[in-house]
């Protein structure tokens, strides 16, 4: 047992698995929950156990979990990727720590509820229908026409979206989606069928105690057709924290925030700013993936997992700056890159090339030589993520799309 405070994390994976030793700095150790014990290999792989004093595997018990947990003394219990969300509800209201508590847990995971709860809020949301039956999913698209949405419930890295433009499609994503697993091995008992909405996608990333919300990073998404996929993340551009769009960016997601009673810890939100204002796309009750907060602490000095360290044990600290916004002291990026085929992968030929980049920062190497690649069609199966960081915006625009331009044939040695 460690003389030191502790504090539990549940599901340290992805991005999640740089809290641990954020904690650490500040002089805490680190107990790590296992919502499941199986999790998905894509999580487990990140795991990263010398973080951590010992782990607990939630076995299906409650009870016997918070007991387990509870000889630690944690000081706090968070959650670390989408998959442990729900269970740090369940965990952190029976400890009696800082919560968000189980009352709407189920909203900020079920994305039918999410968008019901915010709309009966009086927050403005996408038109939806929760479908289990084909005729009425048919009747619904019949009224709607145009281009609509088909995703799970409950998901995780653009698992399992479908645009659609016409009622072949609509019939297809829903046989398409019907009874397979998601990306976290839920099956899809249900499909959520969304309106298109047109405008720019945004990230908002915040930070949240007891209510007091603080946007720590905002991102402009740029989307591409590829693959197959008419919406694949191509590439982001951080923004400044104020302007016309990002102010009205951040007042809605607190409104969100505060309807999905999000009011401690990280969040991740992903809005569409539309020609009738922002509307919700989703919000994840933790902190945002890729390994985003890497050109964020670049860029600006400070990222969500800073700031949700903050929270969670310095919250005097956190109520000290929490209204001040965020000056970008250089300019950030990101790109996405694309694999247009499958097979196992030899080598990236044009590496050097994309490491010469006046404002290469840093990359996340998703697949290695040796190792099977796949055709990009969703956030699990980009093959590396590129962060450009530079004290000129110009500089950075330029790099994202020469890297673009690198991407594709000749950016890939695959043996089919």
């Amino acid at each position: 047992m460690s003389d030191k405070p502790i504090v539990a994390i549940v599901d340290a994976y992805s991005s999640a698995r740089y809290l641990a030793p954020a904690f650490q700095e500040r002089g805490y150790d680190c107990l790590h929950v296992r919502s499941v014990a199986d999790p998905n290999p894509a999580y487990a792989r990140s795991y990263r156990p010398g973080d951590f004093v010992a782990e607990i595997v939630h076995e299906g018990d409650v009870e016997v979990t918070v007991k387990a947990i509870a000889q630690y003394a944690p000081v706090c219990l968070i959650p670390g990727t989408e998959s442990g969300v729900e269970m740090a509800d369940v965990l952190s209201e029976a400890l009696g720590v800082r919560t968000n508590g189980t009352e709407r847990s189920s909203a900020r995971r079920d994305k039918h509820r999410m968008l019901e709860t915010v709309r009966a809020a009086g927050v403005p949301t996408a038109r939806q229908l929760l479908a289990t039956d084909l005729d009425a999913l048919m009747d619904w698209y019949g009224d709607a026409g145009g281009k609509v949405v088909l995703k799970p419930l409950s998901s995780a890295g653009n698992d399992g979206i479908h645009f659609c433009d016409t009622a072949d499609e609509v019939r297809a994503a829903f046989h398409a989606l019907i009874g397979t697993d998601s990306a976290l091995g839920e099956e899809n008992r249900a499909a959520l069928a969304q309106e298109y909405l047109v405008g720019g996608e945004y990230l908002v990333n915040t930070v949240s105690l007891d209510g007091q919300h603080h946007v720590t990073d905002i991102w402009r998404m740029h989307h591409m057709s590829a693959n197959g996929v008419h919406d694949l993340g191509a590439s982001a551009q951080l923004l400044p924290r104020h302007g016309a769009d990002q102010d009205a960016l951040a007042d809605y997601t607190f409104e969100v925030l505060d309807a999905l009673g999000l009011r401690n810890g990280p969040a991740h939100s992903e809005v569409k700013l539309t020609p009738n204002g922002p509307r919700l796309i989703e919000t994840a009750a933790r902190m945002c993936g890729a390994d985003l907060h890497l050109p964020v602490a670049a860029a600006i000095g400070s990222s969500q997992v800073e700031w949700t360290v903050d929270a969670y044990v310095e919250p005097e600290r956190f109520l000290e700056r929490w209204v001040s916004g965020y000056e970008l002291v250089r300019h950030a990026g990101l790109v996405n890159m694309s694999c247009p085929a499958e097979g196992t992968l030899r080598g990236y030929p044009k590496m050097a090339d994309l490491r010469g980049m006046d404002s290469f920062h840093d990359l996340l190497l998703n697949v290695r030589p040796g190792e099977r690649i796949h055709r990009t069609i969703d956030d699990w199966t980009y093959p590396m993520r590129v962060y450009l960081v530079h004290e000129t915006e110009s500089v950075v625009l330029h790099d994202i799309m020469t890297a673009r331009h690198l991407d594709g044939d000749g950016f890939y040695d695959v043996e089919s």
